[in-house]
């Protein structure tokens, strides 16, 4: 069984810089996943803040986009969102996420596999 656990969340000021780490366990074959990282805000919404291809390509929310990074280190099996210049927006409990694929994941994907989360809080 697929087993995604999150860490690196806590509380961080404006403007700074946080790291979210995601770990796979039971992930046979983990370059051929999608993955992405999604934020639950306090209204219990659920948005995409940045995805991640099967080819490596990566996708951001508008409000993520050039400050936010995804990376997916296939060898260790470790997904990370480095987060710079952090809003109080960017509040919310930070999910990741994964689908098995054996080519490229079209557009918005159906993950069967979540985490539990990692609460982010910035401070204004």
């Amino acid at each position: 069984q697929v087993r995604l656990v999150e860490s690196g969340g806590g509380s961080v000021t404006a403007g700074g810089s946080l790291t979210l780490s995601c770990t796979a366990s039971g992930a046979d074959k983990y370059g051929q996943y999608c993955m992405a990282w999604f934020r639950e805000d306090e209204r219990n919404e659920r948005v995409a803040v940045a995805s991640i291809n099967t080819d490596g390509t990566t996708t951001y929310a508008n409000s993520a986009e050039g400050r936010f990074t995804i990376f997916k280190d296939n060898v260790n099996r470790i997904m990370t969102l480095a987060m710079h210049d952090v809003k109080p927006e960017d509040n919310g409990l930070y999910r990741c996420a994964a689908v098995y694929h054996w080519g490229r994941c079209r557009p918005n994907p159906t993950y069967p596999y979540w985490g539990q989360g990692t609460e982010v809080t910035v401070s204004s």
